[in-house]
């Protein structure tokens, strides 16, 4: 045997796992029916919470599940069954939904649960590979998860059946996700914490608004212009009509360039002065979009005007550093 022969064993043996539990996903694409449609249905018709739960493994994949439904709009818990006969099954209510994972559809844990559950009238969705266990049977929805073989070489620990539960679960609840309209911003709202969340913030989050946008009427004495620009500390003042709305923009750029121009500007107004076609974008921006817009025109402050081009606020590159996206 030469040295190099333990590593391809290694290899080997790696790719087969990884192929067996390809084939158990792929395996689920032909069982997708009504009945997935319908666990769906009861989903999105939840008017509690999602109540994940599962055993061992499966017990892991069920948090895992929870874990994804909350991220994505879907109030719902992990519930360990051992824990659950000793009181804690009191966190299941009859508007609850009730999503169990089990191999064998036979886990005692889990079967224990099962009257109290229906005596609640909490709905149940079996994610099982067996249909036609107690599990399965009692379900409202049984969803069926089957794997002809595990992945490991003894056929014991649990590998591709998880692996399956794990991606139908996401299954369901990208779905759902989708069905109820979650949007990139809301996804936002719940990752604060997160660099993605971060970059999936609106600018109507970050811009300044109210007394901190710096305003001055189209007739306003550049002097009273720069006043106002260096008080507002954005570089820039926005020039607005009746109603605030936008009619353009001084920027320190342009107060230099007249300065340049001549040397008495008392007698300018901001009108003079002004760009009268800025920058802008609406409150709906995405924080990301915002900074690829401030380094393509290559300046500091976007202003954000409404449907009717009234000026709602100002985002300027510090309110974005803050956010870290850099």
């Amino acid at each position: 045997m030469t040295d190099n022969a333990p590593a391809k064993i290694d290899v080997d043996l790696a790719r087969t796992v990884i192929q067996a539990e390809a084939e158990a996903v792929r395996g689920l694409l032909d069982r997708l029916d009504e009945r997935f449609a319908e666990a769906v249905r009861l989903l999105a018709a939840c008017s509690g919470r999602v109540i994940a739960t599962g055993m061992g493994k499966s017990g892991i994949i069920s948090r895992k599940v929870a874990a994804t439904l909350s991220s994505t709009g879907t109030p719902a818990y992990f519930l360990h069954p051992a824990e659950a006969v000793h009181g804690d099954l009191g966190v299941i209510q009859s508007d609850d939904l009730v999503v169990a994972l089990s191999r064998s559809g036979e886990t005692p844990e889990i079967l224990r649960l099962l009257e109290t559950i229906r005596r609640l009238r909490a709905r149940i969705i079996a994610i099982t590979g067996a249909p036609a266990s107690t599990l399965g049977q009692t379900a409202d929805v049984t969803l069926n998860c089957r794997v002809d073989a595990e992945a490991c070489p003894l056929n014991l620990a649990p590998t591709a059946s998880t692996t399956a539960a794990l991606a139908l679960g996401d299954a369901l609840a990208m779905t759902l996700m989708v069905r109820k309209g979650f949007r990139e911003e809301d996804f936002a709202n719940l990752h604060p914490g997160g660099r993605l969340g971060k970059r999936l913030l609106r600018v109507d989050r970050l811009m300044q608004v109210g007394a901190r946008i710096p305003c001055v009427a189209p007739a306003a004495p550049l002097p009273d212009v720069a006043a106002v620009m260096s008080a507002g500390k954005l570089g820039m003042a926005c020039v607005t009509g009746a109603d605030r709305a936008l009619l353009g923009v001084v920027t320190d750029g342009d107060v230099r360039r007249r300065l340049a121009e001549r040397a008495d500007t008392t007698a300018l107004s901001a009108a003079d002065v002004m760009t009268k076609s800025p920058v802008t974008i609406p409150p709906s921006t995405l924080a990301a979009e915002a900074l690829n817009l401030l380094e393509d025109q290559r300046i500091t402050s976007l202003i954000v005007v409404d449907d009717a081009g009234r000026v709602d606020g100002v985002v300027h590159l510090h309110d974005l550093w803050r956010t870290e996206l850099f």
